[in-house]
């Protein structure tokens, strides 16, 4: 499995550090760094991004939001894990539709935080009770009198493609599950992004609500 740089932008030095020293224990985790706001993030790393990103929203300079305005157009393959202490579903669905890759809250289980960060790189989102909440949420107040016809976009295949990648599963046992080859479920999941016009994987966790696919 790949080798995965993390940096943690927090401005909380004491938090900031206890995070880097828990992560360097991952097993898959290559090199943790630090930034205490987006802007010494972006000034220190523009020439090496690093595989993922920890995230605060509420920080001095340079916050969280304004961070990932800058960083999601110009870094494509970075992913964004948003870590706070602040729930608000408004914030989190603001950068949801921004495309960030997940959220966790900052009383996150060390477990849960290493699946994160993996999944976030292998799979391009975390799908947690959390990230489900807010997607819940934005349905209920945005598309309560709508719902698309989502059956009349995909084929059947496709949409049993589409709830495996929703599941967190990857291409390979996709393919296995379903007597395909990896090619064939990478070409499914590209057509399928192409259909719903969805940049990030993490859409199709919100499509799949909007349409009653996953409750």
């Amino acid at each position: 499995m790949d080798k995965i740089s993390v940096c943690i932008i927090d401005d909380h030095t004491l938090f900031r550090k206890a995070i880097m020293n828990l992560i360097k224990a991952f097993t898959r985790v290559k090199e943790v760094t630090e930034a205490e706001n987006g802007k010494t993030f972006i000034d220190l790393y523009r020439n090496k991004w690093p595989d993922v990103v920890l995230l605060d929203l509420e920080m001095p300079v340079m916050n969280g939001v304004e961070t990932a305005e800058y960083l999601i157009p110009k870094c494509p393959d970075l992913k964004i894990i948003v870590l706070t202490q602040h729930d608000s579903e408004k914030y989190m669905l603001h950068m949801l539709e921004m495309g960030a890759h997940s959220f966790l809250l900052k009383t996150v289980n060390p477990d849960e935080l290493e699946r994160a960060i993996y999944s976030v790189h292998d799979k391009d989102f975390y799908h947690n009770d959390l990230l489900a909440r807010v997607i819940r949420k934005s349905i209920q107040t945005k598309y309560k009198s709508e719902r698309p016809h989502f059956e009349a976009i995909l084929s059947d295949r496709e949409v049993q493609i589409m709830l495996m990648i929703c599941k967190e599963l990857t291409h390979k046992e996709i393919a296995g599950k379903l007597s395909i080859s990896e090619f064939t479920v990478r070409n499914h999941h590209r057509n399928i992004m192409e259909k719903l016009d969805l940049k990030k994987t993490v859409g199709l966790v919100r499509y799949a609500y909007e349409n009653g696919l996953m409750e």
